[in-house]
């Protein structure tokens, strides 16, 4: 569309500005009785905490608060770190990102190319092993590596999209047919923008992650609210509810394992509680091997709601 406007060239993420806002926003989601601090007054200027509420519950001074939290982390040191995250209620996964915005690493490399991802091939070998189980292999920035026949059953045929593609956050937001894939649509889209933003903390210099969040950030109206949430978020485990076409609606639990050889590998498989009409689809899925392969996900994948690419 002309009036559409374009992406601009991927730019490295500002760790200052990231770590500024994510302080902003942790500090707006709490309130003085939710840390046991008395409320004076019944007009308060902006939402959440102030400042100094904040430093009083971290030990610190206001003015070093405010210090970091304008994105001056130098030399912060891992205690003050902790005690802030313990005023401000963080989860693990959320200290860790602090901790990876507040004080990155020391020394400087110089910016390598991107190394291609590749799977071992044991690995490869475990998925096709995995007859009847959905599973994949993700590595950085969500991309999807790898896969077995029953998560093409599930999820789509991932080889009929070129590599580039084959990215969850570009099908989650991007391709239409994943919105009814998933049943609760927005909870999947907001995990995935949580993924991400810790894979930004650790990795604020990565030009293709640049250019995928500003790439969404132009085609998706959703995806640019929830990036700015801050929330991050850790793969784990949970369940889902999928509405497949042939096996009609599917609560699959999923798993999602580290690989121990490269910490942006995971694999995630799915299963269904034993008995249940979840795994009897699953079951029929199997027994009609690649007949049940969904390209029909792909027909829109990629593309924003206005036709464009």
């Amino acid at each position: 569309m002309d009036d559409q406007p374009e992406a601009a060239s991927p730019e490295p993420l500002d760790r200052r500005a990231e770590l500024s806002e994510f302080l902003r926003t942790r500090r707006a989601k709490l309130q003085p009785q939710d840390v046991g601090l008395p409320e004076f007054g019944r007009h308060r200027r902006v939402p959440g905490l102030r400042r100094e509420e904040l430093a009083q519950l971290a030990g610190v001074s206001v003015a070093y608060y405010t210090r970091l939290e304008q994105g001056n982390g130098r030399n912060v040191s891992a205690e003050v770190l902790d005690a802030i995250a313990r005023a401000l209620r963080l989860t693990d996964a959320e200290h860790a990102h602090l901790t990876h915005l507040a004080r990155p690493a020391r020394h400087k490399k110089k910016r390598r190319p991107a190394r291609a991802q590749r799977v071992r091939t044991g690995l490869l070998y475990l998925l096709e092993s995995m007859e009847g189980v959905p599973a994949y292999v993700t590595g950085a920035r969500s991309d999807i590596l790898a896969w077995n026949p029953m998560a093409a059953a599930v999820f789509g045929d991932w080889g009929a999209l070129p590599p580039g593609e084959r990215n969850w956050a570009r099908l989650v937001f991007l391709s239409p047919a994943y919105r009814d894939l998933f049943v609760n649509w927005d909870s999947k889209a907001s995990d995935m923008v949580s993924y991400l933003r810790l894979y930004a903390g650790c990795h604020p210099d990565d030009p293709e992650l640049s250019a995928l969040v500003g790439e969404l950030s132009v085609k998706s109206e959703e995806f640019r609210r929830l990036w700015a949430t801050h929330n991050v978020k850790e793969k784990g485990h949970g369940t889902k509810l999928v509405r497949h076409p042939l096996a009609g609606d599917l609560t699959l639990s999923y798993e999602t394992l580290n690989l121990p050889d490269d910490e942006e590998q995971h694999l995630v498989t799915y299963h269904a509680e034993p008995g249940s009409a979840s795994a009897e689809g699953l079951r029929l899925l199997a027994s009609w091997g690649a007949d049940a392969g969904r390209r029909d996900l792909f027909d829109d994948a990629g593309r924003d709601p206005a036709g464009g690419r």
